[in-house]
């Protein structure tokens, strides 16, 4: 089946157009309806809710045999995200991510979009609903940049620094309590690390070739599922910290993006490798090594 990634970005603008730019800095009146999820700092709007009940009928439209999957409407029924394993097409969406930055009036926050087979990323597309432009991915057909009057531009991950150098996008909120002073610590070791409280745009920046590394501990397939096919399209390196290709059927554990393979590793070596993550060195290959290298440079140069 060929997909339309053009209709799929559509639509997430449509989204962020009639249901969250129209609601944005209106965190005073009771339209915006703010509520806690999880936990204080884990909130949901009717922004949030809108623009998830808008994407989930356009694309009833555009994909109507895919199992849809939105994160409001897991955490109503958390049994839609056992099916995405299995679904030969789902289409899995953030409505608002960074919704915290959206309801302090701060202008970092997106609309995610993923195509999944089987529990793989095959296209992906993050709005920016400030700048109105996209980065978009189908599975081996490189990342772009996509600008309103259509242009294009491909992107392409930075080049590999030492860790003393690397700049990193880094979010602990969900880190243990008993281990994230000792992750923080480490993190001392690299340059600057920044967190924007949005998956979407530490994604979008990364994969732009600003920074070196993103670590999110927080498997939710809605906030990776997109920005992982980015990335890797962008020429870049995505593992769980145990070693284990990212999918959707990942819950538990953290995730590590980086330039490459060698960055990755020192990243675990040096920073994150801490047993209560999971993390592991990745087993040493060298053929797969070299292989991997062979790959990135290719993408790099082509």
């Amino acid at each position: 089946m060929q997909l339309d990634l053009r209709a799929i970005a559509d639509c997430v603008r449509q989204a962020a157009w009639r249901e969250i730019l129209p609601r944005f800095q209106e965190s005073r009146d009771l339209e915006l309806d703010i509520r806690s999820k999880a936990d204080v700092n884990d909130l949901v709007t009717a922004a949030d809710e809108a623009a998830e009940r808008f994407l989930k009928q356009q694309f009833s439209t555009l994909l109507p045999q895919a199992l849809f999957v939105g994160e409001e409407s897991a955490a109503q029924d958390p049994g839609l995200l056992d099916l995405l394993a299995e679904a030969e097409l789902a289409v899995v969406v953030d409505p608002l991510d960074g919704t915290a930055n959206f309801v302090a009036g701060m202008p970092l926050f997106g609309v995610m979009a993923a195509v999944v087979r089987q529990g793989k990323p095959v296209a992906g597309v993050i709005y920016d609903p400030m700048s109105d432009d996209w980065v978009v991915a189908e599975k081996g057909s490189g990342a772009f940049l996509v600008r309103p009057d259509g242009t294009e531009l491909r992107l392409s991950i930075s080049a590999p620094a030492p860790l003393s150098e690397m700049v990193g996008y880094v979010s602990t909120d969900f880190l243990p309590a008993h281990i994230k002073p000792d992750i923080l610590a480490k993190l001392a070791k690299a340059r600057m690390f920044s967190s924007h409280r949005c998956a979407a745009h530490m994604y979008r920046a990364f994969s732009g070739g600003h920074g070196h590394f993103v670590f999110l501990d927080r498997l939710t397939p809605w906030d990776h599922l997109a920005g992982t096919l980015i990335v890797t399209e962008a020429g870049g390196y995505v593992s769980c910290l145990d070693g284990t290709p990212y999918d959707a059927t990942k819950r538990n554990g953290a995730l590590l993006s980086a330039t490459d393979l060698e960055s990755w590793d020192a990243l675990v070596g040096e920073v994150f490798g801490h047993r209560a993550l999971g993390s592991k060195k990745r087993p040493p290959n060298a053929a797969l090594d070299g292989l991997w290298r062979g790959m990135h440079e290719f993408k790099n140069n082509g």
